[in-house]
C-alpha cells in the first residue's frame, strides 16, 4: 500500500471486500483492483469541495495505463470511460465498452493501482425509438462486461422524449451504478441548455424516483481539437446548478478540449461539477502530438499536426499513420479513426517508445488532476464513502420531492410543449 494513500491497509482491504459491485466481483473474483460505482467518485469530489474527478476517455490502451498511473500518483479517485461512438458496436477504437473493465482490472493489478476507479459508459446515445429498443438488450450487456457507471444521452431529442427515454432505460441501470443524464446536445455556442430545460428533466425524473448523479449540459463548449471562441459558459453553468440544488445533482463537464486551464479552474471553483471528460487531448498526447494549454493539437503552417521529437511512436510509425490518414482523406478530428487500425502496431513498438507514450499521458493527466481540477487526495474520500455505506451501493443523494401525479406522460408532454428551446445544429458525442 503506497504511503501517500491516506487510508490504511485495513481500510483498503475492507473497501476491496465490500466496495466492488457484484458484476465486478463475478468477473474478477481474485482481483486487487478497487473498481467501484461511479457514485463513489462523485461523493469523493463533493466531500473535498470544489473538486472535479477526471473522466479519462481511453481511445487506446496507452491512455488507460497513463491515466491510472496519474491517478495513483495524485492519490485521486478516477473514472475511466469511453463513449458509445468510440467503443460501441460501430467503434473506431480497439478499447471498447465490453473490454474496458478487463483492461482496467488487469492494469491495476499489474501496476499496483490502489485508488478507486469507476468504469463509465459515456454518451450512450439514443437518437430514435430503434435505439431505445436496442438499448434494452445492450445496456445489460455493458454491466455484464464490468461497467459501473453510465450516461444515458438522449439530449438531441425533444425534451419530452429525452425524459421518456431516461424513464424507460433507467430500469436497465442497476440502482448501485453511477448514472449521468444530459440536456442540450453537446456541441458549442449554439443551442445552449437553459435552466428551464434542466429543471424539466431533473424534476420529471425525480417524480419517477430516478435520481441521477450527474447532469451534462450544453454550456458552450465544443468537442474535439478545435478551440471555440465562446468556451464553457461558467455563469450559465452556475445558474443551472443553483436551480438544481434541491435535487442534489452534480455536474458533468463535457468537451474540456478547447478551454483554457483558467476557465476549467473556474468551473471547479464556482459550480457543482464533479466529473470532467477528457478525450481528444489524451489521444494526441499519447501519439506525441504537440498540444497547447487548451488541450488542442497545434498545427503547422500546412495544417498538419506537429509531432514532438522523442515523444509518441517513432517517426517512421508516425509517418505510416499520417500516410494512411492521407490516403483515406482524414484530416483534423478524423485522425481519431487511426486508433483501431494502429493499436496493435503501436503495442508492438520497442519498450521505450511504448513507455514514453504512457508517460506523456500520465504527466498530462496528473497536471489536470493536481493543478486544474483540484482532484488530488480524493482516493481516501471515495474509500471513506464506501466504508460509511458499508456496501458497494451508496444509495441516492436525493429523495423524491416532486408529485408523480404532476408528471404523468400526458402532463410532462404538455409541460415540454411550453418550453422554448433551440437545440442548434446537430452535434457529436465525444470530447
Amino acid at each position: 500500500m503506497p504511503a501517500q494513500s491516506g487510508f490504511s491497509k485495513g481500510d483498503f482491504e475492507k473497501a476491496l471486500q465490500i466496495g466492488r459491485p457484484p458484476n465486478v466481483v463475478s468477473l474478477f473474483p481474485n482481483s486487487r483492483a478497487l473498481i467501484v460505482s461511479g457514485k463513489a467518485i462523485d461523493r469523493a469530489a463533493l466531500a473535498k469541495g470544489n473538486s472535479i474527478a477526471i473522466a479519462a476517455s481511453v481511445r487506446n490502451s496507452f491512455v488507460v495505463r497513463g491515466a491510472l498511473r496519474a491517478a495513483q500518483r495524485a492519490n485521486a479517485a478516477i473514472l475511466i470511460e469511453i463513449a458509445r461512438s468510440e467503443g460501441g458496436a460501430n467503434a473506431y477504437c480497439d478499447v471498447s465498452l465490453w473490454n474496458m473493465a478487463r483492461l482496467v482490472d488487469s492494469f491495476c493489478n499489474e501496476l499496483g493501482i490502489t485508488v478507486p476507479v469507476a468504469i463509465h459508459a459515456d454518451h450512450y446515445g439514443i437518437k430514435s425509438e430503434k435505439d431505445k429498443t436496442g438499448a434494452t438488450v445492450e445496456i445489460p450487456s455493458l454491466f455484464d462486461a464490468g461497467i459501473t457507471s453510465i450516461a444515458i444521452d438522449a439530449s438531441h431529442l425533444p425534451d419530452a422524449d429525452n425524459l421518456q427515454a431516461n424513464i424507460e432505460l433507467s430500469k436497465f441501470v442497476p440502482s448501485w451504478a453511477g448514472y449521468e443524464t444530459e440536456v442540450g446536445e453537446i456541441k458549442g455556442k449554439s443551442g445552449l441548455s437553459t435552466v428551464e430545460e434542466a429543471l424539466f428533466l431533473i424534476q420529471g425524473l425525480n417524480a419517477h424516483d430516478i435520481f441521477p448523479d450527474w447532469i451534462a449540459l450544453n454550456n458552450g463548449t465544443t468537442h474535439g481539437i478545435e478551440a471555440d471562441g465562446a468556451g464553457i459558459q461558467v455563469d450559465l453553468t452556475a445558474r443551472i446548478h443553483e436551480a438544481l440544488e434541491p435535487y442534489r445533482i452534480s455536474g458533468a463537464q463535457h468537451g474540456t478540449s478547447g478551454n483554457s486551464f483558467d476557465r476549467l479552474r473556474e468551473i471547479a471553483k464556482r459550480t457543482r461539477t464533479t466529473k470532467a471528460n477528457v478525450a481528444t487531448a489524451l489521444q494526441m498526447v499519447s501519439w506525441g502530438v504537440k498540444v497547447n494549454e487548451y488541450g488542442n493539437a497545434v498545427m503547422d503552417e500546412h495544417g498538419s499536426f506537429i509531432k514532438l521529437p522523442d515523444a509518441g511512436p517513432g517517426d517512421d510509425v508516425w509517418r505510416e499513420m499520417t500516410v494512411y490518414a492521407e490516403k483515406l482523406g482524414w484530416r483534423g478530428g478524423d485522425f481519431k479513426k487511426l486508433n483501431r487500425p494502429f493499436e496493435n502496431r503501436l503495442l508492438g513498438l520497442p519498450r521505450d517508445e511504448r513507455e514514453r507514450m504512457v508517460k506523456s499521458v500520465e504527466d498530462f493527466v496528473y497536471l489536470l488532476i493536481n493543478d486544474v481540477f483540484n482532484g488530488s487526495d480524493t482516493a481516501p474520500l471515495a474509500v471513506e464513502a464506501v466504508l460509511k455505506a458499508g456496501s458497494f451501493d451508496l444509495g441516492p443523494k436525493a429523495s423524491r420531492i416532486e408529485d408523480p401525479a404532476d408528471w404523468t406522460e400526458e402532463k410532462f408532454r404538455q409541460k415540454a410543449a411550453a418550453i422554448s428551446t433551440d437545440k442548434g445544429p446537430e452535434g457529436d458525442f465525444e470530447d
